[in-house]
């Protein structure tokens, strides 16, 4: 029901970045004097060689070959411990291969450099920075930028066809009559989280070239679903734009937000949107759920089993009881708790790598960009990999078991790509990082 915050999340301290490549902690407060081992520090004390030796020691701490505490400050290990560098360590290796050393260290400031690391088969590339304090240990760390070294589709597709439980991936033209770059289960209906919200945004979309929807027409806050997302928080009754509503929903995933454009166009349209859109299983998706619906089948096991096990008609029947109960607002439901993956092969939006394809390219078909603008406010991707693409969109959607992520990309020469991936399990949480990684790759391979 959420979306990660994904990709150079921008944080005040130190903290584990939470993004498709993993991020180590950057800007944390600055330390007290005194706190490293002078005997560590380049006998020459200059700043290039200082920086040189830092990296070359974070290459020791990731390696196991040295304590983290001997590099790291203590401002930086308060947030990101021992334990989730020796995590992250593990994570990289099993990605891109053995960490062979520093590739090299490009001073950008006093105390700041670009440093890359070579693994077997990736550069990766990140921004340290050193305390300012006579001890200058690593204060902050973000590694943004992999490069892929001699890395395959066979290679990315074996490491895919290894993660437990269900997965579907497609990496391919826009253009149906193109061979796919990548295509794995592509056509298996997978729990998509709250990626389902771009159906919300084509179908929008379309209702504003049509002229029945302006994007600057006002509507009034009488939804209130949970988080994520903020509107939640706001006063009932609060005018709000068409547009402001839209990019809430897709930038953050704002749930309010989405359950208020649902309102505003209704069950109907949305279920003629997933058909127009080529949705191969429609009665999968079909009643179209609110998420405060899906919040409230989730946190009531004995309504949610009925409504599993109805027709489409008993469950709008059962829609219809339920708002009456609740008035579209989520202090009147029972929530869940969403600690483990609950009931995701039978409550959930549900759509394959393809069908994905079909409301992007609906959206990418669209003659004014206000949807496309919208979809790229939030791209998940790092600087240097949006610079490699003229156009960025994205949206993903994930909750215990259940993790998408869905980009529709533009290349410099023009032409339209998408890359969607799944991955559902019904027996234990996701180890997202690890298709993050895997997406990062996929978008370093030559097309």
């Amino acid at each position: 029901m959420t979306v990660r915050k994904m990709l150079l999340a921008s944080l005040a301290a130190a903290l584990w970045a939470s993004a498709p490549v993993p991020g180590l902690a950057q800007d944390a407060p600055p330390e007290t004097a005194g706190e490293s081992d002078p005997a560590s520090l380049p006998d020459d004390g200059s700043q290039d060689a200082l920086l040189q030796t830092r990296a070359e020691q974070i290459v020791a701490v990731l390696k196991g070959d040295r304590p983290a505490s001997d590099v790291f400050s203590a401002g930086f290990l308060g947030a990101v411990s021992p334990e989730q560098l020796t995590a992250l360590a593990a994570q990289m290796e099993d990605q891109f291969g053995t960490l062979a050393g520093v590739d090299s260290v490009t001073p950008t400031g006093k105390g700041s450099a670009i440093v890359a690391l070579r693994y077997e088969r990736a550069i990766a590339r990140g921004r340290m920075e050193l305390a300012p304090d006579s001890g200058q240990l690593v204060n902050g760390l973000l590694f943004n930028d992999f490069e892929t070294l001699d890395d395959s589709v066979a290679a990315v597709t074996s490491d895919i066809a290894a993660l437990p439980g269900q997965v579907s991936v497609l990496y391919a033209p826009l253009d149906r009559w193109q061979e796919p770059i990548i295509a794995i289960e592509p056509d298996r209906q997978m729990a998509i989280g709250s990626a389902f919200k771009l159906y919300v945004l084509s179908d929008l979309a379309h209702a504003a070239a049509k002229g029945e929807i302006g994007w600057d027409q006002l509507v009034r806050l009488d939804r209130r679903s949970l988080p994520s997302g903020r509107m939640q928080d706001w006063p009932q009754q609060t005018p709000v734009s068409v547009a402001t509503l839209a990019i809430m929903m897709i930038s953050i995933s704002d749930n309010t937000a989405t359950d208020q454009l649902i309102a505003l166009l209704g069950r109907d349209s949305l279920a003629g949107e997933v058909r127009a859109s080529g949705h191969s299983a429609p009665d999968r998706m079909l009643p179209f759920l609110s998420t405060l619906e899906l919040f409230a089948l989730k946190g009531d096991t004995e309504r949610g089993g009925l409504y599993a096990a109805a027709s489409e008609e008993e469950q709008a029947q059962i829609l219809a009881t339920l708002d009456s109960e609740t008035g579209g607002d989520a202090r009147n439901i029972a929530p869940p708790t969403f600690a483990e993956p609950h009931a995701i092969d039978t409550l959930e939006w549900f759509a394959s790598a393809n069908d994905l394809r079909g409301v992007l390219e609906r959206i990418q078909q669209l003659d004014e960009p206000i949807a496309r603008d919208i979809l790229a406010v939030n791209p998940s991707l790092t600087a240097p990999m949006r610079e490699k693409w003229a156009y960025v969109g994205f949206k993903g959607g994930s909750e215990p078991g259940v993790l998408n992520l869905s980009w529709l990309l533009q290349d410099k020469s023009g032409a339209w790509f998408v890359l969607v991936l799944s991955w559902n399990d019904p027996d234990a949480p996701l180890d997202n990082s690890r298709l993050e990684l895997l997406a990062q790759r996929i978008l370093g391979l030559k097309r």
